[in-house]
């Protein structure tokens, strides 16, 4: 497993050996001496074409996340929310399919977002604090500050994430 900085500190891409052959693959997801860091519990998700879920974060209780595409393919997005950090305010997006052999960790204290790309998506986390609903907050897909380059796809919102708020990094 090879560790991949990106332009946001923290936010990595764990890159895996893929073992083919004849009866499918094996890749590792997760070792602990190497990401050292401590999830409590993992979920999974599973969209449809053109579905975009987020961008969701927990303002009391952050998440970071391991997120692992099991089937097919994603556009995934993750912001910044972290006010000391340099990169406040500004996103990371990648293509990641399960072909990729990568997964990708979003440390705590960020937004995370993704718009499945295939007819489906499957995608595994894991996440280091657990989920608190009281504390959850949607930033609008289409905020106009963070003017983030979705693929051109119609897309399938939950009421909830099409209520969505502006990102205004003086209130959050």
């Amino acid at each position: 497993m090879k560790i991949i900085k990106t332009k946001i500190k923290d936010l990595v891409l764990l890159k895996t050996e893929r073992y083919d052959d004849n009866r499918g693959y094996f890749r590792e997801v997760f070792i602990e001496k190497i990401i050292k860091k401590k999830f409590v519990f993992d979920c999974t998700s599973f969209s449809k074409k053109g579905v975009l879920r987020g961008l969701h974060y927990q303002k009391k209780f952050p998440q970071g996340k391991l997120l692992t595409v099991v089937k097919v393919e994603i556009f995934d997005v993750a912001v910044d929310l972290r006010s000391k950090s340099k990169t406040y305010g500004e996103y990371f997006a990648i293509k990641i399919s399960d072909k990729s052999n990568f997964s990708l960790y979003i440390p705590p204290g960020m937004a995370h977002g993704f718009l499945c790309l295939s007819s489906q998506c499957n995608i595994y986390y894991k996440c280091t604090n657990y989920r608190h609903l009281k504390s959850e907050k949607v930033i609008l897909w289409n905020d106009k500050f963070l003017n983030i380059k979705w693929p051109r796809i119609k897309k399938i919102l939950s009421k909830k994430d099409s209520k969505g708020e502006s990102l205004n990094l003086n209130k959050l």
